[in-house]
C-alpha cells in the first residue's frame, strides 16, 4: 500500500511538472507572437501556426506508421516502399485557412487519416456550419460570417453540401422506435414555404411527447401535401403508433375538424383536450379587434372553473352577454366542449401544464426563427432538413431540460392516479 501511494505522488509530481512546461512553452510562443506582431487568430496568426505544427506531426507520426520506420532510418533502404516528397494543401480550420505539407509514399499507398485525402475542412467547422444553421442563418449569412471572422472562403453551395450531412440521421431519428407509452402528446403544425413549381404554403406536422419521467420526446416531423387536414394527422398518429406507441394517456391539440376522431382510432382510450389557446385566438376571429379584451376576460372564468359544472355555468353567462353580437364564438366552443372540458378534472397546477400547447409552441417558435430569414425553401427535404436542425440545437446546456423535468413531476403523479396502470412500460 506504501509503495502504491509513492507511485501515485511520483506520477502527479511529474503531471505537475509537465503542465508547468506546458504553460512555459506557451507563454514563450505568445511572447515570440508579440514580438513579431503576430494576431492569435487570423492568417499566419499564433493558433494557426500552431495548428499547421500539430497536424504536420500528425501526418509524420502515421506515415512514419505506416512505412514501418523514421525519417531518414537506413531500416526503410530496400523496403519496397519510401517517403516520396511532400504536398501542400489548405485545410479550413476553426482558425481560419492552414496550409499544411502532406507526406507522401511511393506507392500511394498512405491514407492519412488526421486530414484525409480531398478533405479540405477540418470537423469542427462543419459543426460550426451546422449549428449556425440551426440558429437559422442563411448559407450565405454564415459564407459572411465564417469569412468575416475566420477569412476562410466557403462557398454557399459547400455550407449547404455540409448541412447535408444530417440528412442520414434526419432519416435514422424519424424511425426510431418510440416508448410504449406516453402520458400526454402534442399534436401542432406550422406553415413554411415550399416551392413546387410555385411557392405555397405547406404544414410541417410535429408530434411532441412527455415520457413517464417527465422528460420531453419530440416524436418526428411529416411535410404535409396542402393545407393542415385530420387525414394527413390520422397518417402520422398511425406511423407513431406503428413505431411502438401502444398507449397515449392525453393528445393536447388544436381544434381542428376530424382530429378527435383520427386520435380516437389510434388509441382508442385517449383523451383528447383541445387548447385552450387555440380556442380564445379562435374566438378573436369572429370578434372586431376592440372587443378582444372584454371577450376574453368574459371568457377567464370558464376555462378557470373549478368544476366542469361551474364552467358550463360562467359558459352560459358568456352566451348570454356576447351571443347576440357574436353567436360564431358561442358555437366554436360549443362545438369544442367535449374536448374542451377533460382538464377541468385537474388541479390548477396540472391544468397550467395541459391545458394548452404552450410546451409544443416554444418549440415551434425556435422553428419559425430558423426558417423565417430563409424566406421559401426549394424542395420539401429542405424544409425539414432546416426543421429538424432548429429541434436538434434546442437547449444546449441542459437547463432547459432540468425546469422541464421539474415542471412535469406533479402532473405525472396526478396522472398515475387518474390513469392507474396504464403508465406501466408494457402497456395493455
Amino acid at each position: 500500500m506504501q509503495a502504491s501511494t509513492e507511485i501515485d505522488l511520483e506520477d502527479a509530481a511529474v503531471a505537475r511538472k509537465d503542465e508547468a512546461s506546458d504553460r512555459e512553452l506557451v507563454a514563450k510562443l505568445v511572447d515570440q507572437a508579440r514580438s513579431e506582431g503576430l494576431e492569435l487568430v487570423g492568417e499566419n496568426g499564433l493558433l494557426g501556426r500552431l495548428t499547421k505544427l500539430v497536424l504536420e506531426s500528425a501526418l509524420e507520426g502515421e506515415i512514419t506508421d505506416h512505412l514501418g520506420y523514421d525519417k531518414h532510418d537506413p531500416v526503410g533502404r530496400g523496403s519496397g516502399n519510401t517517403r516520396n516528397g511532400t504536398r501542400t494543401k489548405t485545410v479550413i480550420a476553426d482558425v481560419g485557412p492552414v496550409e499544411i505539407t502532406v507526406p507522401r509514399d511511393r506507392d500511394a499507398s498512405f491514407e492519412p487519416k488526421i486530414v484525409r485525402k480531398r478533405q479540405r475542412r477540418l470537423s469542427g467547422v462543419d459543426e460550426m456550419v451546422i449549428s449556425l444553421a440551426a440558429k437559422g442563418l442563411t448559407t450565405g449569412e454564415i459564407s459572411a460570417h465564417l469569412a468575416e471572422v475566420y477569412g476562410a472562403q466557403v462557398s454557399k453551395q459547400t455550407i449547404s453540401t455540409i448541412t447535408d450531412k444530417v440528412i442520414d440521421g434526419m432519416t435514422e431519428w424519424q424511425n426510431r422506435p418510440l416508448d410504449p407509452v406516453y402520458p400526454v402528446v402534442f399534436v401542432d403544425a406550422i406553415h413554411v414555404k415550399i416551392r413546387d413549381g410555385q411557392v405555397a404554403n405547406r404544414p410541417i406536422y410535429v408530434a411532441m411527447a412527455v415520457t413517464v419521467d417527465g422528460e420531453r420526446d419530440i416524436l418526428g416531423l411529416w411535410a404535409g401535401d396542402g393545407g393542415e387536414g385530420a387525414k394527413f394527422w390520422l397518417h402520422v398518429l398511425t406511423e407513431i403508433k406503428n413505431r411502438g406507441v401502444g398507449d397515449v394517456l392525453m393528445v393536447v391539440c388544436d381544434g381542428l375538424k376530424g382530429l378527435p376522431q383520427a386520435i380516437e382510432q389510434a388509441w382508442p382510450l385517449a383523451v383528447v383536450q383541445t387548447c385552450v389557446v387555440h380556442l380564445l385566438r379562435a374566438s378573436f376571429r369572429y370578434a372586431a379587434r376592440q372587443h378582444w379584451d372584454a371577450i376574453a376576460k368574459a371568457l377567464r372564468p370558464v376555462y378557470t372553473a373549478p368544476t366542469e359544472a361551474a364552467a358550463l355555468e360562467r359558459f352560459v353567462e358568456f352566451a348570454d352577454a356576447w351571443g347576440g353580437k357574436y353567436p360564431a364564438i358561442v358555437k366554436l366552443w360549443q362545438d369544442a366542449w367535449a374536448e374542451f372540458v377533460p382538464f377541468l378534472n385537474f388541479d390548477t397546477e396540472i391544468r397550467r401544464v395541459i391545458c394548452s400547447t404552450n410546451a409544443i409552441e416554444s418549440v415551434n417558435a425556435r422553428i419559425r426563427r430558423a426558417v423565417k430569414a430563409r424566406g421559401h425553401f426549394p424542395n420539401e427535404q429542405a424544409a425539414l432538413k432546416c426543421v429538424y436542425m432548429a429541434i436538434m440545437s434546442l437547449d444546449p446546456t441542459g437547463q432547459g431540460r432540468k425546469r422541464w423535468v421539474t415542471r412535469w413531476k406533479a402532473a405525472l403523479n396526478a396522472f398515475a392516479i387518474t390513469f392507474e396502470g396504464r403508465l406501466s412500460p408494457n402497456p395493455r
